[in-house]
């Protein structure tokens, strides 16, 4: 079969950044164009840039659902892709990054108040700073041949193509024409991307080399990378799809800065507050509806859920601190390897770096432009660390390096004997039999259930900042004493540790570099 005889047969997803998907499924950052009358749905997507200076390497992961043989992507870039410009990726990779930066819950036993504990054992582990811190037949022929082909080759399961074209109502020409049924208004989306001279990265997947799951498509990952002054994410070509709401998290990992947007609203999520212990077995749907509260509160903002600077061992073969608690699942050089440090090198390759995560959800008419990125100072918060009142730390503040994270806890109080005169209450550690205690995290938050769960009923205090305040009698966390920290709640405080949000349905890659576009034109 001819190249051009399979494109007929070609579905194509503009996608720039990075959704999860909600409901009806439309939650991504482009549209979809399909070959066929079978809808096409895209469960999820999950994005990691890594920068630094200019440099910047995006990698991509999609679960899709929906006929194989209609499956394609198409990705505006800046400049003309080669074969070595592209690569696939392991999909673990994504899972570790995702629980790294997850909401986590935590649990915590009162430890005997009445115990003395040993002095501590010497330990190497660095303590984090927390420093102040877009006719007629003849016209449409002529528009339709203003798109060329630009550049074709394969990659995994992937047959390539680069396009180009000069007006954005020829490359709608050129999609229709060739059976491609776009969404209306697809256009004056298309419209900007095509008169900055973006090339347009094409990828069709071969069913044979795929792999099914659960009824979705197991897709490799893609990775490829820029050199641009404009850090940016496109997210309006995704309301040509939308029917509610799309729900977008964003990964950056720089060496040493955290990012927020610059065109948008920034907050930070309501972090560092006890929860009920019915909240351990319903964690997504909690988070979620705290999510859900803190955008109604904040309309149009972008949600900061984590911050965080990993430091590098102090020597070779020790431990940096990159997390506590960490996740289960760790994460290693060679990940971070993956995900671009080949590339960009420096501090990365060695271990040291931040993870920002960042989370929208957003109806069509809320965003009007798309994400424009800019470094930020650092903020710390989320931990179990206290001030000299013995309150536990709330939500974030500056801070010379970025240690903030969306954490929340479940606490059982001492109700055994006190057979001391003086009794420490307050002091909080891992369980009282020794065994393990793994944190939870918040994965596949597109998907949680919404709308069931009282956020009030199983919060132990007000939340002042979204305006919530807690029903029925609830016991404070904090033991009424000075607090303290006996031991951990979970043995491993280091390690770069990551685990799984989101599959994702469809494959697709958007890159908005205006400062490059202006150069692959002149």
């Amino acid at each position: 079969m001819r190249w051009n005889e399979q494109m007929r047969r070609l579905v194509v997803f503009v996608l720039a950044a990075l959704v999860a998907g909600v409901q009806a499924a439309h939650a991504f950052c482009g549209f979809y164009v399909s070959g066929s009358d079978k809808k096409l749905f895209n469960d999820a997507t999950q994005v990691v840039l890594m920068r630094d200076g200019t440099r910047t390497v995006l990698s991509m992961q999609n679960d899709y659902q929906g006929p194989l043989e209609d499956f394609a992507m198409v990705v505006p870039v800046p400049v003309v892709l080669h074969e070595k410009d592209v690569k696939t990726l392991p999909k673990a990779v994504f899972d570790h990054v995702d629980a790294l930066g997850s909401p986590r819950l935590v649990e915590y036993w009162e430890q005997d108040p009445c115990y003395i504990p040993p002095p501590p054992a010497p330990t190497a582990r660095p303590v984090p700073k927390t420093a102040s811190h877009a006719a007629e037949d003849y016209d449409r022929a002529a528009k339709k041949a203003t798109v060329k082909i630009e550049a074709k080759f394969a990659v995994g399961e992937y047959e390539i193509l680069i396009l180009s074209a000069k007006d954005s109502s020829g490359l709608e020409y050129w999609l229709r024409d060739n059976h491609y049924k776009i969404p209306a208004g697809a256009e004056p989306l298309l419209r900007p991307y095509v008169e900055s001279g973006m090339k347009f990265f094409v990828a069709k997947v071969d069913p044979r080399k795929v792999t099914m799951a659960g009824g979705h498509a197991a897709l490799s990952p893609l990775r490829f990378s820029y050199d641009s002054d404009d850090f940016s994410l496109p997210i309006r070509l995704g309301m040509a799809n939308s029917s509610g709401k799309q729900d977008l998290i964003v990964n950056i990992i720089s060496a040493d800065k955290r990012y927020e947007v610059a065109n948008y609203k920034n907050v930070t999520v309501p972090t560092n507050f006890d929860v009920k212990p019915e909240v351990r077995d319903r964690f997504g749907e909690f988070y979620a509806a705290l999510f859900d509260k803190t955008v109604e509160a904040n309309p149009g903002a972008v949600v900061t859920e984590y911050a965080w600077t990993a430091q590098p061992p102090l020597y070779p073969g020790g431990q940096g601190y990159h997390c506590d608690p960490c996740p289960p699942v760790e994460v290693d050089d060679a990940d971070m390897m993956t995900l671009g440090a080949d590339i960009i090198g420096g501090k990365i390759q060695k271990g040291g770096f931040v993870l920002t995560r960042l989370h929208a959800r957003y109806s069509a008419g809320d965003m009007k432009d798309d994400l424009r990125f800019r470094a930020a100072a650092g903020i710390t918060g989320g931990r179990e660390t206290r001030n000299w009142d013995g309150e536990l730390e709330h939500g974030a503040s500056p801070s010379g390096e970025s240690y903030f994270q969306a954490r929340y806890a479940i606490r059982h109080h001492w109700t055994g004997p006190v057979t001391c005169s003086r009794p420490r209450w307050g002091i909080w550690g891992g369980p009282p039999d020794g065994r393990s205690n793994q944190m939870v995290a918040a994965t596949k938050l597109a998907f949680a259930p919404r709308g069931a769960l009282s956020l009030p009923s199983v919060i132990t205090k007000d939340i002042p900042e979204i305006g919530v305040k807690k029903s029925g009698a609830a016991r404070s966390g904090s033991g009424g004493g000075s607090g303290g920290f006996a031991t951990p709640p979970t043995r491993r405080l280091m390690g770069l540790g990551l685990g799984a949000l989101v599959a994702f349905a469809m494959i697709g890659l958007f890159t908005w570099i205006r400062s490059s576009s202006r150069s692959a034109r002149s």
